[in-house]
């Protein structure tokens, strides 16, 4: 085959294989751009079922779901330090809040912190539309629910 006997060049393939790059490319944008908006969607679907339990006035499920143990009233005396006739004065009728007919979670972060690694997530709560929101320690292995020692701030409002 001579020289001048060379096919002619044909563009397709190259367009074809920078159309898979790109794909591939924005493919992998759109994953991590979901990764990152739902990555804390357990810990917040957590504290909405909480939440939708006080709001039903089902003050045991809540309790279960705040320990992160359903079958919580087979082994009662485990939970002594805070148990459920606190949780019922805390969260109840005559708690902080009275009584729970609203909730919206405003945010949730991650406690950066340069010496160790963080357990759990904070979950800013809107409780019954109040001016200041309360802030939830998710514990991410067993989502058991606490209040957060820390105030998180939300940055823009979901």
């Amino acid at each position: 085959m001579a020289l001048m006997d060379a096919k002619e060049y044909d563009p397709r393939p190259a367009q074809r294989r920078w159309r898979l790059i790109a794909a591939v490319v924005v493919l992998l944008i759109v994953v991590l751009g979901l990764w990152w908006w739902f990555r804390y969607w357990p810990e917040e679907h957590a504290v909405n079922k909480f939440f939708e339990a006080l709001e039903r006035k089902d003050f045991e499920t809540a309790y279960g779901l705040y320990v992160a143990d359903p079958d919580w009233k087979q082994h009662p005396d485990k939970y002594k330090d805070y148990g459920f006739s606190q949780f019922k004065l805390d969260w109840g009728p005559s708690g902080d809040y009275g009584p729970i007919s609203s909730h919206s979670v405003e945010c949730s972060t991650e406690l950066k912190r340069k010496d160790s690694s963080a357990s759990g997530v904070i979950v800013v709560v809107n409780v019954n539309h109040r001016s200041e929101p309360t802030s939830l320690w998710v514990e991410k292995k067993n989502k058991a629910i606490t209040m957060s020692p820390w105030q998180a701030l939300c940055h823009a409002p979901r």
